[in-house]
């Protein structure tokens, strides 16, 4: 067999030739980035209000964090789950210190994350009715997104994600965000679990308020249900709380966390509360690639990070005028920009039309944002991003209005 001769050619003509053609990518080639800002390669700088899709939580290449991933890649970089490595076993020590007295599955996305989350309810189905495959219903938010996978997808009530797939997995019923009343109607002798996203990331920003998680939460607890949360964008800091449920003073009996847990790396996670965590027995669930000490390592750096630079409170401390910046837009551009809503570094713009136009202004003026949901600009700022930098990020927002105006 021939070895493929090496051809030097631009990235747009790698990815036109060689990439499968499943995003509508930006045109924009990014090779270098540093704290909230990224380079393309063309040597022009951008304001990285993406985060990756709140990945990047520590904002790029945080020197404490590249330290640590450098020196575990020189030591130990995979072992499987046939064996403990130490990194695994702390890093659940302190992501149990955030939730709650429970275990931890370690995966490699916030896909997977959710996918466990969907075994458990089956697992707890099977407990709670002493039948398989009976008690398998879970009722989701409309338009929650889950995921890719059949799981997930089947559990994201949104045409676009769903369609050409059927048929999907059974036993998911759709009820309508912050409608108490439309998840009680839905519960009967079949159904093992509620699953919602604190803040609906893909969804358009919407967040569940504290009176329906804690009616939620007493839904579940009166007909033995699990409350499974998603915080694979909303969590590690992202709202100001480390998960954004703990606003409505709640405890679910699951949490699904990715994205920023790894700052950049792969890494998904799932905590269950102790009552549930037995559920799982050997070779109920598993992964070749979860948990491996680099990825660990990564996540340790981010709660390192987090703690030792106390970035919830500054999360706190810096969205607030910000919000109010950005509030202070709609208020002076109604005809564009019909409201602001979200929390801490999650926030989104309903505009009044099409945000592609918006979005493509932005990037040309420097600031990068992702399109999210109905007519929605997503702005994640790393929990990172300075009070001059959210500062920039409103000016060229203003500038982009008035232009479009």
């Amino acid at each position: 067999m021939s070895t493929p001769s090496i051809v030097r050619t631009n990235t747009a003509d790698l990815y036109d030739a060689h990439v499968l053609k499943n995003y509508a990518r930006a045109p924009l080639t990014l090779v270098r980035g540093r704290g909230a800002q990224v380079w393309d390669d063309a040597g022009n700088a951008y304001l990285d209000f993406t985060s990756g899709i709140a990945v990047s939580a520590l904002g790029h290449c945080h020197p404490h964090w590249v330290a640590a991933v450098q020196r575990q890649a020189g030591e130990l970089i995979h072992t499987s789950n046939l064996y403990r490595n130490p990194n695994q076993g702390e890093l659940a020590r302190r992501l149990v210190g955030y939730a709650g007295p429970g275990r931890v599955f370690f995966c490699n996305s916030g896909g997977e994350a959710d996918e466990g989350m969907i075994k458990l309810s089956r697992l707890h189905g099977v407990a709670k009715s002493g039948v398989e495959g009976k008690c398998i219903k879970v009722i989701v938010a409309k338009n929650a997104f889950h995921g890719r996978m059949f799981g997930g997808m089947s559990a994201t009530p949104q045409e676009k994600i769903q369609k050409g797939f059927s048929p999907l997995v059974p036993g998911f019923a759709v009820g309508e965000l912050n409608n108490l009343e439309s998840f009680a109607s839905q519960v009967d002798a079949d159904t093992a679990a509620i699953l919602v996203e604190s803040i609906q990331g893909e969804g358009g920003i919407n967040p569940c308020t504290p009176e329906f998680l804690l009616g939620l939460r007493k839904l579940c607890d009166e007909h033995n249900l699990l409350l499974l949360v998603d915080e694979v964008q909303c969590g590690i800091g992202r709202t100001g709380n480390f998960y954004a449920f703990e606003a409505a003073g709640i405890r679910p009996d699951a949490i699904a966390m990715a994205k920023g847990l790894g700052g950049g790396f792969p890494i998904g996670a799932i905590w269950i509360s102790e009552r549930h965590a037995e559920l799982f027995q050997p070779g109920s669930h598993g992964t070749t690639f979860g948990g491996t000490p680099l990825a660990c390592a990564a996540g340790l750096a981010v709660l390192d990070v987090i703690e030792r630079e106390d970035l919830l409170a500054k999360v706190r401390q810096h969205s607030a005028p910000w919000i109010a910046a950005l509030q202070q837009l709609a208020t002076d551009f109604p005809a564009q920009l019909a409201t602001v809503r979200g929390r801490g570094f999650l926030v989104g713009l309903q505009l009044t039309g099409d945000p592609a136009p918006y979005v493509a202004a932005l990037r040309e003026q420097g600031l990068l944002v992702v399109a999210a949901g109905n007519n929605v600009i997503r702005v994640l700022p790393p929990l990172t991003a300075t009070p001059a930098e959210l500062a920039r990020s409103v000016e060229i927002l203003r500038a982009v209005l008035v232009a479009k105006a």
